[in-house]
């Protein structure tokens, strides 16, 4: 049984119809139409709140509307993952071209003209894509501003919620050029990338968030896996009077030490610990006047 074929059996059960599912779930009925008749893909169990409502209105144990939605998407992503992903909307990508600093934008135009959707297009689109999504998700939440942000655009508080849940929902590979009008014009101010070490910063508009400015960076570390613990650190943890109350991020860091095929003594440890301790070692930043 699918989310579609669950609902329509409940309705019939409890003698509803498809509009009071929509009133309860505060959607237009367009939407539970095309919900219920296979035009539109049940939404995404973590990224809204409509299954709880659904679950509730129909007398439905709790998630097991999100269950089988969740189920029903990862099948329809198999079928997704056989086909070659198509190029960005040309709409998409150049309101993403536009928000790029002006000294890389030049560069990565010439990247994404020869790669259409390759690797660091879609690393762009995804991070930039991700962090609009969270913000549209907790405003989803705040009824005063989707009324208001509806009532800007003409549109009911059921449109608004429609759309914003239908972002919620979307993907690089089917990212609209609405999507862009709607979120990521108005909310992201500017971008930038470093491609030597592929560090992204986004910038948000003043009035979406006080700090507007987020960093994404990629860094290589070390598997815990492949981190052998050393028989002097060892000896070190298991003396109380030497590693007393050695805290857990001190642990991991005396752990990545390394010594060529040298063996430390459990004193070493205690006496890099201290010098790790101790502020004298270390240089402290400098303030700006």
């Amino acid at each position: 049984m699918d989310v579609p074929l669950l609902i329509r059996h409940r309705l019939e059960e409890l003698g509803l119809e498809q509009r009071h599912l929509a009133q309860a779930a505060q959607v237009t009925d367009s939407y539970i139409s095309q919900l219920l008749t296979g035009k539109r893909t049940p939404p995404a169990p973590n990224r809204t709140d409509i299954y709880e409502k659904m679950d509730k209105f129909l007398k439905l144990p709790s998630g097991e509307l999100a269950t089988l939605a969740d189920h029903q998407r990862k099948e329809q992503l198999k079928k997704e993952l056989e086909e070659e992903p198509a190029a960005l909307f040309r709409e998409v990508r150049e309101l993403i071209l536009r928000k790029c600093k002006s000294h890389t934008e030049r560069h990565l135009r010439a990247v994404f003209e020869k790669q259409p959707f390759g690797e660091i297009e879609r690393l762009v689109t995804q991070k930039l894509l991700d962090l609009v999504k969270g913000l549209a998700q907790q405003e989803l939440e705040n009824e005063s501003w989707v009324r208001t942000v509806a009532e800007l655009g003409g549109r009911s508080y059921e449109e608004m919620r429609v759309i914003v849940l239908d972002f919620l929902d979307t993907d690089i590979f089917h990212l609209s050029n609405e999507n862009c009008v709607s979120f990521l014009d108005p909310l992201i101010e500017s971008w930038d990338i470093d491609l030597a070490t592929f560090a992204l910063d986004i910038v948000l508009t003043d009035r979406v968030i006080a700090g507007n400015v987020k960093r994404f960076e990629f860094v290589e570390v070390e598997s815990p896996e492949h981190l052998v613990e050393e028989p002097g650190l060892k000896g070190f943890l298991e003396d109380p009077s030497l590693s007393g109350t050695v805290t857990a991020e001190e642990v991991d860091f005396l752990k990545r030490l390394k010594f060529q095929g040298r063996r430390p003594t459990p004193l070493y440890y205690y006496r890099e610990l201290q010098n790790l301790r101790d502020p004298l070692h270390f240089r402290t930043t400098d303030k700006a006047p």
